[in-house]
């Protein structure tokens, strides 16, 4: 079997997706280069991202299935779930095959689990929207640390950019060691060599952050600590609407 690799970006595999349809490989399976596992039997082929073919698979994508079609891609992939790759490979070869009737059938298989995982990164990208919680460093911007199942980040900016467009700041995904900074005119991907210090609740705080900041963050604990009535106290429910893994990054969690 051949085997595909490809740099783990969106437009590396919209490269492979390129060079499948244009070569006729049909029995292929698509691997990130940092997984991938040798076996004599099978060939590999490294596969080096180019931008002008992603954009024609992007576009088709567009022209045969929508940008229903598109965004499905997108979305999915950026779950990175293991296999991934190849359900989508899958899904698209289908959108050609069914000029784009496919994303009408939720009856397909494959369809179906493509509508499947798009909605758990729904649910994932909501959660991130309402459970980002931002601090203000010594140079006035406003800092948050996140670590979603889903690569989401992407999809979250669009929201922070409109709610907080009068404001500096940098969301980072410490998971996948990447984020964004918006300084008031654009939005850039940036990379922190330092990040592993910068999380909450830890003795960097006073070399990261203002005093203000801190002062607000003690103001808060406070509120919620005397508006939090024991005896109303629901933690089954309370849990079942903000999970566990997303409360190292909400301060008022200080004083549960």
């Amino acid at each position: 079997m051949l085997i595909a690799l490809y740099d783990h970006s969106f437009e590396g595999f919209l490269t492979v997706l390129f060079e499948v349809f244009e070569y006729r490989w049909n029995y292929c399976e698509i691997q990130k280069q940092a997984e991938s596992h040798q076996n004599l039997f099978d060939e590999h082929k490294t596969i080096i991202t180019q931008p002008e073919k992603s954009q024609r698979v992007w576009k088709g994508l567009e022209k045969v299935g929508s940008k229903k079609a598109q965004r499905l891609t997108y979305r999915v992939f950026l779950s990175e779930l293991k296999g991934v790759e190849n359900l989508l490979l899958q899904f698209v070869q289908k959108l050609f095959e069914t000029q784009g009737e496919v994303v009408q059938n939720p009856a397909d298989v494959t369809f179906r689990e493509i509508l499947k995982i798009d909605k758990m990164i729904g649910r994932e990208k909501h959660r991130m929207d309402a459970f980002i919680r931002f601090r203000e460093t010594k140079d006035h911007i406003y800092f948050a640390t996140i670590s979603p199942d889903f690569n989401v980040l992407p999809l979250n900016i669009p929201h922070f950019r409109k709610r907080y467009a009068d404001q500096k700041w940098m969301i980072y995904d410490v998971k996948r060691n990447y984020g964004f900074f918006y300084n008031l005119y654009t939005v850039e991907e940036v990379v922190l060599e330092t990040i592993s210090e910068m999380n909450v609740n830890t003795s960097f705080d006073c070399l990261y952050f203002s005093e203000e900041e801190k002062w607000f963050q003690e103001l808060w604990k406070t509120y919620f600590q005397h508006t939090n009535i024991s005896e109303r106290k629901n933690s089954q429910l309370h849990i079942k609407h903000v999970p566990k893994r997303y409360w190292k990054y909400l301060i008022e969690k200080n004083v549960i």
